[in-house]
C-alpha cells in the first residue's frame, strides 16, 4: 500500500522552507512507498520530489474569524487531486520525531482519526494538526459548511470542533502518547523548566504547535508570549520588554530552555 501524506499552504505565513522541511522529516520516518502531495497558492522553492496542487475549490468564500481558521476545509471536497483512500493530514509546522507507518496502520481505512487535544480533555476535542481520513468521506461537512459558513464558524469557533462533532460515522483517536502538544505536554513545569529543556516522551511520533509557538520558538527558547522577539530568548531577556504590572518572579513558570531534539529533528 502507498502511504500517501497531504498537506495545505496559502498565503506567506508558511511556504516552502516548511513544506520542503515537512517532506525532509516525512522521509527519514517512513517505509517506502509513499507520495508526499502539497495543496498551495504558490510552489516556488519548493523541492521537486513534492506533487504540488492548486488550492482546492471551495463552493463558498471561507470566513475570516478572530478565533478559528478554517482554510483545511478545502480538505472536505469530494476530490482531492487523483488522491483515493486514506490520506494523512500533517500540518507544516510539525515536528516529527519517530517513526509514521503506524499511523498508516492504526484502525480501519475508513475510518476519521484525529489527535487527541489536550486543551479541553473534558470535551473530547480533536486536534486537526494530524488526522487521517478517507478522501471524500468528509464531503458532507462541505455541503453542511456551504450552507452557513459563518454561522457554523460562530458556532464552532474551531474547524476541529466542527470535525468532530459531525464527522459522518463519527471520530476516533490516534493514541495520546504518538501525538505530543509542545506547549502543554513537552514544556517543564515551574521551576524544573528553568534547569530542563523541554521532555520528548518515548513512543512520540509527532510534537505539534497549536497556540502560537512554533518549532523555531522551542529552538531558541525563551518567554512564552513574546516569541520571536529578539533578547527574550534568555531569562534575563524579559526585563527588556517587561510590561506594567507584571512581576517577574510570577512569570518565571512561562520561560522554557532552548530544546535539542527540535534541532535534530526539524531539518532538511
Amino acid at each position: 500500500m502507498v502511504k500517501q501524506i497531504i498537506c495545505i499552504n496559502w498565503g506567506t505565513r508558511f511556504g516552502s522552507p516548511y513544506i520542503n522541511r515537512l517532506y525532509a522529516m516525512v522521509e527519514r520516518n517512513i517505509t517506502p512507498p509513499f507520495r508526499f502531495v502539497c495543496f498551495t497558492d504558490r510552489n516556488n522553492g519548493i523541492r521537486p520530489e513534492v506533487e504540488c496542487h492548486p488550492l482546492p475549490l471551495t463552493p463558498v468564500e471561507i470566513p475570516v474569524t478572530q478565533k478559528g481558521v478554517w482554510g483545511k476545509s478545502r480538505l472536505w471536497g469530494t476530490r482531492l487531486a487523483d488522491l483515493a483512500g486514506p490520506v494523512l493530514f500533517l500540518d507544516l509546522d510539525i515536528v516529527i520525531t519517530g517513526n509514521l507507518d503506524e499511523l498508516f496502520s492504526y484502525g480501519r481505512s475508513d475510518d476519521v482519526i484525529l489527535a487527541r487535544n489536550p486543551v479541553r480533555p473534558l470535551e473530547r476535542l480533536g486536534q486537526t494538526s494530524v488526522f487521517r481520513f478517507p478522501v471524500g468521506k468528509l464531503a458532507p461537512l462541505q455541503e453542511m459548511f456551504s450552507k452557513n459558513p459563518s454561522g457554523i464558524a460562530e458556532e464552532y469557533v474551531y474547524e476541529q470542533r466542527f470535525v468532530t462533532r459531525r464527522a459522518p460515522g463519527g471520530i476516533k483517536f490516534f493514541p495520546g502518547r504518538w501525538i505530543q502538544h509542545f506547549r502543554l505536554q513537552c514544556m517543564r513545569r515551574f521551576p524544573m523548566n528553568l534547569f530542563l529543556q523541554p521532555k520528548l516522551r518515548a513512543r512520540t511520533k509527532i510534537v505539534i504547535f497549536p497556540g502560537g509557538m512554533h518549532p523555531e520558538h522551542g529552538i531558541r527558547g525563551g518567554w512564552r508570549g513574546r516569541e520571536g522577539i529578539n533578547g527574550t530568548e534568555h531569562l534575563l531577556g524579559y526585563q527588556r520588554l517587561k510590561l506594567d504590572n507584571e512581576n517577574f518572579f510570577s512569570y518565571l513558570p512561562h520561560y522554557t530552555l532552548p530544546t535539542q531534539w527540535i534541532i535534530e529533528a526539524w531539518r532538511d
